[in-house]
C-alpha cells in the first residue's frame, strides 16, 4: 500500500527565503551607500589615474609640464600628459648656434624674441635626456615614482620626493641613499650642457623631529640642498651656474592640505628659464 505524503513538512515556506534574499540585498545596498559616502580622495585619485593609463586614455596638457606617477597624491591644478615627442630638437638647436655664430652681434635683437620660442623646446629636450639618463639606472623602476618633472613660468623644475616607506634621504641626515646619490650624479651632464642657471631647494614635513633640539628643519633642508649642489658639482655642473642654495624647511609643503605627507619632504632642482648673465667685459 503506498505511503501517503506527508504533510507539513519542516523546510521553511517558499516566501519566507524569497524575503531573506531581499534583506541579505538591502543589507548589501546600504553597505555600499556607506562604503561610497566615506573615500579617500588622494586614493580615488591614484586608482583613476592607473585606471586611464591601462584604458589608454592620456590628457596631455601644456600648462604646468607634470607627469602623474602612480603612489603620489596629485594636486589640483596638476594634470596627468603623455610625452610630446620633439624630433631633431638637438639638430634645431646646433643649427640655431650656428646662424647665431655667422649673424655676429647685430642679430642679438632678433634672437632676443627667438629665445623665448625656443626655452619650451630646450626644456623638452633636458626632460628628454634626464628619462634617458635615469633609464640606464638598473634600480629606476623602484624609484620611479619618487621623481616629478614639472615644468613652470620659472623653468623645469625637477623634484625628488620622499614617499612612505621609500626616502631619498637618511632619517634626519643631510646624507642621500647611495640610489639617490646616482640620481642627482645622472643629472649633472644635462644640466651642464643646458645654459640656463640651476637653483636648489630642500624642503621638510611639518612635525620635523630631531635628536637635538637647536638642529631645526631650516638646517636640515639647507644641508641637504648644498649636498645636492655637492654632488651636481663633483659629477660636471659649473660652480658658476649654480644661482641659488636653499632651505625652506616646512614653509612650502607641496600639498598644503596634509603637510604631514611624506611626499613635501623633496629636493627641488630648478633650470631657470633665464641664461646666465652676461660675464664681465663682454660686449653685446
Amino acid at each position: 500500500m503506498a505511503r501517503k505524503k506527508q504533510q507539513g513538512g519542516g523546510g521553511a515556506p517558499d516566501w519566507l527565503v524569497t524575503f531573506a534574499d531581499l534583506m541579505s540585498l538591502l543589507v548589501c545596498f546600504f553597505v555600499l551607500i556607506i562604503s561610497f559616502s566615506i573615500q579617500d580622495k588622494e586614493k580615488l585619485q591614484v586608482v583613476a589615474g592607473s585606471m586611464r593609463e591601462a584604458f589608454g586614455v592620456k590628457e596631455t596638457s601644456r600648462r604646468t609640464g607634470i607627469i602623474e606617477v602612480e603612489g603620489i597624491p596629485i594636486r589640483e591644478y596638476m594634470k596627468d600628459i603623455s610625452q610630446v615627442e620633439q624630433e631633431n630638437d638637438s639638430d634645431f638647436s646646433q643649427e640655431r648656434h650656428e646662424k647665431r655664430r655667422k649673424q655676429g652681434p647685430e642679430a642679438n635683437t632678433h634672437d632676443t624674441l627667438e629665445a623665448d620660442i625656443e626655452k619650451p623646446r630646450q626644456f623638452a629636450t633636458a626632460a628628454a635626456s634626464l628619462r634617458q639618463a635615469w633609464q640606464e639606472m638598473p634600480e629606476i623602476t623602484e624609484v620611479s615614482s619618487n621623481i616629478i618633472l614639472e615644468e613652470s613660468e620659472e623653468g623645469l623644475n625637477i623634484m625628488l620626493v620622499d614617499q612612505d616607506g621609500r626616502s631619498m634621504f637618511r632619517e634626519g641626515s643631510k646624507y642621500p641613499y647611495e640610489t639617490t646619490r646616482r640620481l642627482i650624479a645622472k643629472m649633472a651632464p644635462v644640466l651642464a650642457r643646458m645654459p640656463n642657471r640651476v637653483e636648489i631647494t630642500g624642503h621638510t614635513t611639518a612635525g620635523q623631529q630631531t635628536n637635538d633640539p637647536s638642529y631645526t628643519g631650516w638646517d636640515l633642508s639647507s644641508e641637504r640642498a648644498n649636498v645636492a649642489r655637492q654632488i651636481l658639482a663633483e659629477y660636471g655642473v659649473p660652480e658658476d651656474q649654480f644661482f641659488a642654495v636653499v632651505g625652506k624647511a616646512d614653509t612650502e609643503p607641496l600639498f598644503p592640505n596634509d603637510p604631514y605627507l611624506a611626499a613635501n619632504r623633496r629636493i627641488g632642482i630648478l633650470l631657470k628659464a633665464e641664461e646666465p648673465p652676461v660675464p664681465p667685459g663682454h660686449k653685446l
